[in-house]
């Protein structure tokens, strides 16, 4: 989906329709791209004063009941992005999944760094869903750090809920993604290869595959990735909403340049011999102990991402 920047009432227009589609088409759960209604990238150059305006209270914000209602209306789990004020007045990235029946959960992203004022969160989130799923959330660059995958799935998460902002992501290292030229985004009507050829490339696909995959994998569960598309800010998007199985397998995904959904009806049976089960049964926790143990080289995630 493509986000527009501080224009919530178009976000949640957008996703209303991909809710109406998604219940007409049977499915039980719908999830949307980290910070899909309120925009993404832009928010980092907003003043506090900016940041405050953009950020609403959750659950009791209008984005959030809005959401809230159109999983009731609709009878389906809606999972969906969005800046939070929090009671204390800061600020957090959160994802918050709304069931039929009108209750709710909320992540915080735990690896913040889109404004100098948002916080991180400090708690892992998992939760059953109606339909007997249990389902933990990672936003974004929660999911590039292994150990939060890991502690999810300890958790008893069956299915991991991946709300994403990346692809064609600027770095000054020449072995990450890298950015796509604004023009063939603009052109993709005329040219729809040139542009999905990039999203297919290492500067989307081809970077997705060397690790997500492996999340799934290595901890036996799905993995649900639902990922902003076209412009953001200074950067596009690419995309690559997709659903994998417990053993890494892709079920279905899309390099479209356009908004666009994935659909697959998730197998239970899958799980009960899933590789990464089997593996994490063989764990020996006995021997984990130095990694909670500070090395001296840890760094906010903040001052990473903007050295990267």
């Amino acid at each position: 989906m493509e986000s527009l920047p501080a224009d919530k009432a178009a976000n949640l227009r957008t996703i209303e329709g991909f809710v109406e589609q998604a219940a007409a088409q049977g499915a039980r759960l719908v999830l949307f791209p980290e910070c899909c209604i309120t925009g993404y990238w832009f928010m980092r150059n907003l003043s506090v004063a900016q940041l405050a305006e953009l950020a609403e209270p959750i659950p009791d914000g209008p984005s959030t009941q809005r959401v809230i209602e159109l999983a009731r209306r609709h009878n389906i789990t809606v999972g969906a992005g969005l800046v939070e004020t929090g009671p204390d007045g800061t600020f957090f990235n959160s994802y918050v999944v709304a069931f039929p029946d009108g209750s709710w959960h909320c992540h915080r992203k735990i690896h913040s760094f889109e404004h100098a004022a948002m916080r991180s969160g400090s708690e892992y989130t998992v939760f059953d869903l109606p339909e007997g799923w249990r389902v933990g959330v990672l936003i974004c660059y929660d999911c590039n750090l292994i150990e939060n995958v890991r502690l999810t799935a300890l958790r008893g998460a069956e299915i991991l809920l991946a709300p994403h902002q990346t692809g064609a992501v600027r770095s000054r290292n020449p072995n990450l993604m890298g950015l796509i030229d604004r023009r063939l985004w603009d052109n993709r009507k005329a040219d729809p290869e040139a542009i999905e050829r990039e999203f297919r490339s290492d500067k989307g696909r081809g970077w997705l595959m060397r690790w997500l995959p492996s999340r799934a994998h290595d901890n036996g569960l799905f993995l649900i990735f639902s990922n902003g598309v076209g412009v953001d800010d200074d950067e596009i998007r690419t995309g690559n909403a997709m659903i994998l199985d417990p053993y890494g397998r892709i079920l279905a995904e899309t390099w479209r340049a356009e908004d666009a959904m994935v659909m697959a009806d998730l197998d239970h049976r899958l799980l009960a011999d899933a590789t990464g089960r089997n593996w994490i049964r063989a764990r020996r926790p006995e021997l984990y102990g130095p990694m909670t143990v500070p090395t001296g080289n840890e760094c906010d995630t903040r001052k990473l991402k903007f050295e990267e």
